[in-house]
């Protein structure tokens, strides 16, 4: 199926679906996660669903992994993309909600923008350096406490009443949202590293197989360090799981996948802030979430960041902006002139 220029109803909901997966899956693993412990239930999410998509990949025929060098960049990937990122963002689940967790990890295209620069040269740009600092304002209002951004605005920061040491840190170091932000440079590192794994293995089946390796590791640390996974999990928790697993994890990389094989990307990219507006409007009426007006704000400014980020190439450049800065009074004038 080709999407057409002009998305047909059915076609826009198929290419929405990925996010409001994403989305409500975060509310569904903060729903279970009060009676289950955070890598077992990384490792729950994940590897599963690492095996419908190996399933597909092999159903497909698409080739599979050859040589040490392929494996060893599948490892490499599964340590980062799934055990660091899906071990970080359980436990940060657990001390924060899914609606500011799901806005920290997609935080992770200013990340990508800015090690894209570093390791390949790509370009940033006004709008992707506009963007970048409008992100770090929202993290800034999302991850640090209330009072400290109330401090600021009221000036106690500049006039010495307020030092670095009297501040809680702890506070920060403490909190979710630090924890959220750490899984987002994770799956910053681990989308910047496909590249790599692309070069030696088809990218489904690296999908699926680094979903599963991921998994098994997380299910080791489970084991190692953690005691009662299930025993508190009733029926209702296993089916969250199960849809958390199948919907927001096995078919909503199969759909992303599948979109930007066929020409969408940009469609993509563009709509990538979908996930975190799925997880608060989801979070507020599953979990009675609340945001405080500061986090509020914050969640706003990061959205509008990442939108600057995403689509810095469609923008505007600083050279066209200023040339209609430029031309707009002149045209204004000789309408004026006419007229007149």
């Amino acid at each position: 199926m080709q999407l057409s220029s002009v998305p047909r109803p059915f076609d826009r909901l198929l290419l929405i679906a990925p996010f409001f997966f994403w989305g409500t899956a975060m509310v569904a693993m903060k729903g279970v996660i009060p009676h289950t412990t955070p890598l077992f239930l990384a490792g729950l999410r994940i590897g599963p669903a690492g095996f419908l998509v190996l399933a597909v990949s092999l159903l497909l025929g698409r080739s599979q992994p050859q040589g040490w060098r392929a494996w060893l960049w599948i490892v490499l990937f599964a340590l980062v993309d799934v055990t660091l990122f899906q071990g970080f963002l359980a436990f940060g689940l657990v001390r924060t909600n899914a609606g500011l967790g799901s806005v920290m990890i997609d935080t992770q295209p200013l990340a990508v923008a800015l090690l894209a620069l570093w390791l390949y040269g790509e370009r940033i740009g006004l709008w992707g350096w506009l963007g970048l600092a409008v992100g770090i304002a929202g993290i800034s209002c999302i991850g640090l406490p209330d009072e400290w951004i109330v401090q600021l605005f009221q000036g106690h920061w500049f006039d010495g009443s307020i030092s670095l040491s009297s501040l809680q840190w702890s506070q920060i170091f403490d909190s979710g949202q630090a924890l959220m932000l750490v899984a987002a440079l994770s799956m910053a590192v681990g989308t910047v590293m496909i590249r790599k794994v692309c070069e030696y293995c088809d990218p489904i089946s690296a999908t699926g197989w680094h979903m599963i390796l991921g998994g098994l590791t997380l299910f080791l640390g489970s084991g190692l360090w953690e005691s009662n996974q299930w025993t508190d999990l009733d029926s209702a928790s296993w089916w969250l799981m199960v849809y958390a697993a199948v919907f927001g994890s096995a078919v909503a990389y199969g759909l992303f996948f599948y979109f930007a094989s066929t020409g969408s990307l940009t469609s993509l990219s563009s709509l990538t802030f979908l996930t975190p507006v799925f997880a608060l409007i989801f979070g507020n009426l599953a979990l009675s979430e609340v945001l405080s007006p500061i986090q509020f704000g914050g969640v706003c400014l990061t959205l509008v960041s990442i939108y600057f980020v995403n689509q810095r190439d469609r923008l505007p450049d600083w050279e066209r902006v200023k040339g209609v800065a430029i031309s707009l009074p002149e045209s204004v004038a000789r309408l004026w002139l006419r007229d007149s």
